[in-house]
């Protein structure tokens, strides 16, 4: 599991990442290896440095954006199979749990088992939905409830309520249900 101090950090980058892909607008925000380093340059905890990115870190970035969508779009409903695709994908990255000491100190940390972008980001994002769902539950990770939004989300409030992934999809649904409400009470 991750440190406390990162998990807030490592799983806004797995939404992030998830919802770098929206369905219902037909748009991907991953399409190029600029977009793919622009998006790692707002989600490194501490510059990394250049890198020199190619078409195959571009392709195996997507690869895991499609399994931590899933993920994020399966939990609540079919946590067995969310944990698989986690597991498998931990596996695949060759992430191994590790032992950290600093000032006084202890925590784990899951790092990855090459220096691939694409397994440094599958060790982070996916060993902090894991330990979501071990510590809150599946029913944390989902899918957006607005009608025209498929935006992932986490929900690590303290009540565990969130249904929308932003405030503006969820200030949508609220005038549309009052509008609602009014309209059938002038009928």
């Amino acid at each position: 599991m991750l440190d406390a101090c990162n998990i807030s950090s490592a799983v806004r980058t797995a939404v992030d990442l998830a919802n770098t892909v929206r369905p219902v607008k037909g748009e991907d925000l991953l399409e190029t290896v600029e977009q793919l380093q622009d998006f790692l340059d707002g989600h490194s905890p501490e510059p990394a440095g250049p890198r020199r990115l190619t078409r195959t870190d571009l392709a195996e970035v997507r690869e895991l954006r499609e399994t931590v969508r899933a993920v994020l779009e399966r939990a609540s409903i079919d946590a067995a199979g969310a944990a698989a695709l986690i597991n498998d994908g931990l596996r695949r990255s060759g992430a191994t749990p590790v032992l950290r000491h600093d000032r006084d100190r202890w925590w784990t940390e899951v790092v990855a088992g090459s220096g691939r972008c694409a397994a440094h980001l599958a060790a982070t994002t996916l060993s902090a939905l894991a330990s979501v769902i071990a510590t809150h539950g599946p029913a944390r990770l989902g899918v957006c409830a607005g009608p025209a939004c498929r935006g992932t989300f986490v929900d690590l409030s303290r009540n565990g309520s969130k249904q929308y992934c932003t405030r503006a999809c969820a200030h949508r649904a609220s005038v549309a249900a009052y509008r609602s409400r009014q309209s059938a009470r002038l009928s």
